[in-house]
């Protein structure tokens, strides 16, 4: 069995793009790491949090919940703040992981990753699915964590830009309500939203466990993006969150509808 290293960027991450994943990873026997890059203190701050309670201590027991649904068998936080969406003020501040330095960064996680043996590394592309400061670090410094360790496969996690527009065509086309979403629109930095179908190598069926995905979201109940997926038809969150995306460097061209586990030595 394999030992697969999952970083994400913001406690919640992990649930609305690779906990399909995980948790397949997890069924199948391979252990399940997740590192998550920052502590989320510039998520939303819920109408409910207690007296002395803060944003950060709310959102590490969400993420808690979260990966006990998933059976992750260890999280790991680097502890860097929250560097808030491109252009804010946050961006600056001297602990925020996008001021991060990247060496020092990608040897930590080269050091959860030799501590781990492990086989696999799954990180971000590009340009994070969508441009956040923060899914743009963990771009540059898993990748060279990947390279720090020789580690024996790295993928990059994204999304489909062709099937969500399709998705999105077909939603309209349906006379569902949309709202202001519209995938063909330029993300946080100005690029189009995730990946063409062109560039990737694995779709990954993951609607097995779609159930464990909607219960990972719910867990981090205090943020609005994973209650904006939630709401979602349920056909329509079936139809978005079945299907997880990776690309892996070197891997020749083509987009392959299969596992990327599949055949892993054991032992």
């Amino acid at each position: 069995m394999a030992t697969v290293v999952f970083v994400h960027a913001h406690p919640d991450d992990e649930a609305s793009q690779t906990s399909g994943s995980m948790a397949r990873a997890v069924s199948e026997g391979h252990r399940v790491v997740l590192v998550i890059a920052t502590n989320g203190d510039h998520g939303d701050a819920p109408d409910d949090l207690g007296e002395g309670e803060t944003v950060v201590q709310r959102r590490h027991v969400e993420a808690g919940r979260s990966n006990a649904i998933i059976g992750t068998h260890r999280v790991e936080w680097l502890g860097y703040a929250d560097s808030g969406m491109s252009g804010w003020s946050q961006n600056d501040h001297d602990d925020s992981f996008t001021r991060a330095d990247t060496e020092e960064a990608a040897e930590r996680v080269a050091a959860i990753l030799r501590e781990e043996r492990a086989d696999v590394l799954v990180g971000y592309d590009w340009h994070g699915g969508y441009g956040h400061p923060d899914h743009v670090k963990v771009h540059a410094v898993a990748k060279r964590a990947a390279e720090l360790t020789g580690i024996r496969r790295y993928l990059e996690s994204t999304m489909n830009r062709d099937a969500m527009m399709r998705s999105f065509e077909a939603a309209k086309g349906a006379g569902m309500d949309v709202g202001d979403w519209d995938p063909s629109q330029p993300m946080d930095d100005g690029n189009p939203l995730g990946t063409p179908e062109s560039e990737l190598h694995w779709a990954c069926d993951v609607g097995e466990f779609i159930e464990v995905k909607r219960r990972a979201l719910q867990a981090h109940a205090s943020q609005s993006d994973a209650r904006g997926m939630l709401e979602m038809p349920e056909e329509m969150f079936a139809a978005g969150f079945s299907t997880e995306h990776l690309i892996e460097p070197g891997r020749p061209e083509g987009m392959v509808r299969g596992w990327f586990l599949e055949g892993e030595p054991t032992g």
